[in-house]
């Protein structure tokens, strides 16, 4: 039986293009946790201080290179935890998802929690993810 990954937005809940409401997999798969990734970049540099659009760019390039070493793609992100520093705007992070995310309908679980601060202080925001890599029957 091959793996089958269903996004649903049940009528009665808001139906937004940043995130699904429910996610089912069925059959055999390899899960991914991906811890929190944060904004530094392959050098230990913190990239975009002050700047919470900077980071999100490099904290999805960082999620796409945890994603392509476990076998995965980023259509296969069934869940994200977004940890915010309390009084970011999160614009420039949203625009910065969404033109990560592009044109795929499927976007992940999304769950955006505010934080008071992370260590270091020159970190705005932090993700971790799981995906759903269908395997070959």
């Amino acid at each position: 039986m091959a793996a089958q990954i269903e996004h649903i937005n049940p009528d009665g809940l808001i139906k937004n293009p940043a995130f699904t409401q429910v996610v089912t997999v069925t059959g055999p798969v390899k899960t991914v946790y991906i811890g929190a990734q944060n904004a530094v970049d392959g050098n230990r540099n913190i990239v975009g201080k002050g700047d919470i659009g900077a980071q999100t760019d490099q904290i999805l390039m960082n999620i796409d290179l945890c994603l392509a070493a476990a076998g995965a793609r980023k259509e296969h992100l069934i869940s994200w935890n977004i940890y915010v520093a309390q009084g970011q705007d999160l614009t420039p992070a949203f625009e910065a998802g969404m033109r990560w995310w592009g044109q795929n309908t499927k976007p992940p679980l999304n769950n955006v929690l505010l934080v008071s601060g992370f260590v270091p202080a020159d970190f705005l925001i932090s993700i971790d993810a799981i995906a759903v890599v269908p395997q070959e029957a």
